[in-house]
């Protein structure tokens, strides 16, 4: 059985997600924390539970979705798991956060490169990769189809899509990846995007105004 735990971390309320299941083994999923009480929340968390975290999985590297990453790569000494595409926008980092006036994150983790169909163990669960590039050159989304579960980042939303007006982002290829591999997934898979609450697949394919009319089929220029 998989076990999952949202927090919503920094001013832009960043979802990161812890999954488990009962052997105890766990991932972190995209752990923006922020400040010292958001690590030590995420921490607290992990421990109250008895969880031995193996590796943290980043949908993609946007700054609010990254914060924490190195000091939890460092505590429990673990992989850090991400498309390559996304170096770029870690040494990028310093551009977006001066957007907005933050301090930029720690960067100095040593990923290790995941691709479209990889499969990922989390004990028990098998989460695979799939690609959607768009909202970031490497965006991807992690799908767990035994436990009905998709981890979208910030490719879907309830309701939206992710922004691709910033640097590097590409509407094209957000859109092409959310039409051929998120909308032919099954309806009743539940959607925990990397903001907002969660959602269906069947739910964005009826009601999602980006999406629709969402059994056309996407052609590129």
């Amino acid at each position: 059985m998989l076990n999952i735990k949202c927090f919503y971390f920094n001013s832009f309320q960043e979802c990161c997600s812890v999954v488990w299941d009962d052997s105890g083994k766990a991932a972190v999923i995209d752990p923006g924390c922020y400040t010292p009480d958001e690590i030590s929340a995420l921490a607290g968390f992990i421990s109250s539970k008895g969880l031995s975290v193996e590796k943290i999985l980043l949908t993609h590297t946007h700054f609010d979705h990254i914060y924490g990453v190195a000091e939890l790569a460092r505590k429990y000494n673990v992989p850090v798991l991400m498309d390559p595409e996304e170096k770029v926008i870690l040494e990028n980092e310093d551009f977006f956060c001066g957007m907005f006036g933050l301090r930029v994150p720690d960067t100095g983790f040593t990923a290790t490169d995941i691709h479209d169909g990889d499969r990922i163990e989390v004990g028990q669960n098998t989460f695979e990769v799939l690609s959607t590039p768009g909202h970031t050159p490497g965006g991807v989304c992690f799908l767990c189809r035994d436990a009905r579960l998709l981890l979208s980042g910030d490719t879907l939303f309830a309701g939206s899509i992710g922004r691709t007006d910033n640097r590097w982002g590409d509407y094209d290829a957000l859109m092409k990846g959310i039409f051929e591999k998120l909308m032919v997934l099954d309806g009743d898979i539940t959607v925990i995007p990397g903001h907002g609450h969660p959602t269906t697949i069947a739910d964005e394919r009826m009601k999602n105004p980006f999406l629709q009319p969402f059994n056309e089929p996407y052609e590129e220029d």
